[in-house]
């Protein structure tokens, strides 16, 4: 699956990334607010899983259940 990481390198952001990094979940980063915007996102940082944008809180909660994967970036 394709995980897309919008990020500016926030406070949340560095807590997701360690997040991904702990998970040992492989991703792309991403700068592009246009496409957070889009879904109705205003504000970094977010995860792109499959079809689906999630804000901060629910990127968290996508990864507390899910094990750990290969390695990241």
């Amino acid at each position: 699956m394709k995980i897309i990481f919008y990020s500016n390198n926030c406070p949340r952001c560095k807590i997701l990334k360690q997040r991904l990094k702990d998970k040992k979940i492989k991703y792309i980063k991403s700068k592009n607010a246009e496409v957070l915007k889009k879904h109705g996102i205003m504000s970094f940082p977010a995860l792109k899983v499959g079809d689906k944008i999630l804000n901060f809180l629910e990127a968290i909660n996508w990864l507390k259940n899910q094990k750990e994967s290969g390695s990241n970036e």
